[in-house]
C-alpha cells in the first residue's frame, strides 16, 4: 500500500501571463514516517512530437515527512521558450507534477494548458515569431490526470524480474482532449481538483506551511 497519497492539488494564478511562475498548492496525506526526503518537480512538455524539448522546471525536496496531512506550495518559474518549437508555441501542451520517493516515481498529476493571444489580431493572425509576452496560460485545472506507480516504500531488496515497470513517457499519461474542453483565456478555470483526484484510480531553503506539520523545501 502507498504511504503517501496526494488529497488535493489547487492551481493558483490561473490563468495567467505567460511568463508567470507556475504555482501549484500540494495537499498529501502519509500514513508512516519516511526516512527520505520526497522529490517533487515540475515538468512542462515542449512538444507532442519528442522528449527532448521536455523540461523539468523546478525540482524540490520535502521533508522531514512525519505521518499525518500535509500542504505545501510548490513554484517554478515559466518554460524556457528558446527550448520551445516555433510550431508549439501557440495552443495545447502539457504540464505535470510529479512525486518521487528514494528515486522511484509514485505519483504523476498532469494537466492540459493553452497558451494563447489575448489580442484577437494576433490570435487570427499569429506572428511568425511568437510573442510569448502577450501570451496568456490557461491551465486546465478541473480535468486533471492522475496516475499512481506502485513501488517498495520500505527499500526492501528485489530481484530485477520483479521491479515494478520504468513508469511511462510523460504524454503516455495523458488521455485524449476533447476539443470543447480547451480552456480559454476567457474562461477561469483555476482552482481546486479534489474531486477529480479521488475519482481516478490508476525558493531554496524555505520553509511552508502545513496542515499538521512544518516541511523543509530545498532545490
Amino acid at each position: 500500500m502507498a504511504k503517501v497519497q496526494i488529497n488535493n492539488v489547487v492551481v493558483l494564478d490561473n490563468p495567467s501571463p505567460f511568463f508567470n511562475p507556475f504555482q501549484f498548492e500540494i495537499t498529501f496525506e502519509c500514513s508512516d514516517n519516511l526516512e527520505e526526503d520526497l522529490e517533487w518537480k515540475i515538468i512542462y512538455v515542449g512538444s507532442a512530437e519528442s522528449e527532448d524539448h521536455d523540461q523539468v522546471l523546478d525540482t524540490v525536496l520535502v521533508g522531514p515527512i512525519a505521518a499525518g496531512r500535509h500542504m505545501f506550495v510548490f513554484q517554478a518559474e515559466p518554460a524556457n521558450t528558446s527550448k520551445i518549437p516555433l510550431a508549439d508555441a501557440v495552443g495545447v501542451t502539457v504540464v505535470l507534477l510529479t512525486g518521487s520517493y528514494r528515486g522511484n516515481e509514485f505519483v504523476r498529476v498532469g494537466y492540459y494548458v493553452n497558451n494563447e493571444y489575448t489580442d484577437p489580431e494576433l490570435r487570427e493572425t499569429p506572428p511568425g515569431v511568437p510573442l510569448f509576452e502577450k501570451m496568456t496560460r490557461n491551465i486546465l485545472a478541473t480535468s486533471p490526470r492522475v496516475t499512481r506507480f506502485k513501488i517498495d516504500w520500505d527499500e526492501n531488496p528485489t530481484s530485477d524480474e520483479n521491479k515494478a515497470p520504468a513508469p511511462p513517457p510523460y504524454l503516455a499519461s495523458m488521455p485524449p482532449l476533447d476539443p470543447s474542453q480547451i480552456p480559454s483565456v476567457v474562461s477561469q478555470s483555476s482552482g481546486c481538483v479534489e474531486k477529480c483526484l479521488t475519482d481516478i484510480t490508476m525558493d531554496s531553503n524555505s520553509t511552508c506551511s502545513t496542515a499538521d506539520n512544518e516541511l523543509k523545501m530545498t532545490h
